[in-house]
């Protein structure tokens, strides 16, 4: 029977290697063009979005050194990729789908991520920061005057599909 600091030493290797194997599969950590920006309705709200929000919701990331070792750049990337596909401030006004959803989990408390918090301790605003970042966000949005804001409306319109909430949604206006 082998002794348990072979076996030890067996796993440890094999771990080891195994490590080493995953480093293979690399994700992208190309950030792309800016290609638009809300006109935020300050300096003070456009700093603070940046601080808390840009490094998963714009194209602007800051790719720590630990977002390139698999298995945590897998997990950084995804935070990214679906951060950029749900609101995306550097794809103004096709990437902002729904900016009240956005201020909505901010107010909620869901965004940032708490495993992001641990990491960036300088995105976890204060609380006066948040009131700060939330009614900037609430005039950045409500008051920018979108260039061509009714044809992109009718173009996001026309070519939506129907998920099982705004099926529900549909129906229940039409009861009214």
């Amino acid at each position: 029977m082998a002794s348990p600091r072979k076996i030890f030493k067996y796993v440890g290797i094999g771990v080891g290697v195994l490590f080493l194997s995953i480093q293979i599969f690399q994700v992208d950590h190309t950030n792309p063009a800016v290609r638009g920006e809300p006109n935020w309705d300050s300096p003070r709200t456009r700093e603070l979005a940046k601080k808390a929000c840009f490094d998963c919701h714009s194209n602007e990331t800051n790719w720590p050194w630990y977002s390139y070792v698999a298995p945590v750049s897998w997990r950084v990337y995804n935070h990214v990729y679906n951060g950029r596909r749900h609101f995306n401030f550097s794809d103004y006004p096709l990437g902002t789908k729904e900016p009240e959803e956005a201020i909505e989990v901010i107010q909620k408390g869901e965004m940032p991520l708490s495993d992001y918090l641990i990491l960036h301790a300088e995105a976890d605003l204060t609380i006066m920061e948040k009131a700060e970042l939330i009614k900037g966000l609430q005039k950045t949005f409500s008051t920018t005057p979108t260039p061509g804001a009714q044809e992109f409306k009718e173009m996001k319109d026309s070519s939506k599909i129907e998920n099982g909430r705004d099926k529900r949604e549909k129906a229940e206006g039409e009861k009214y």
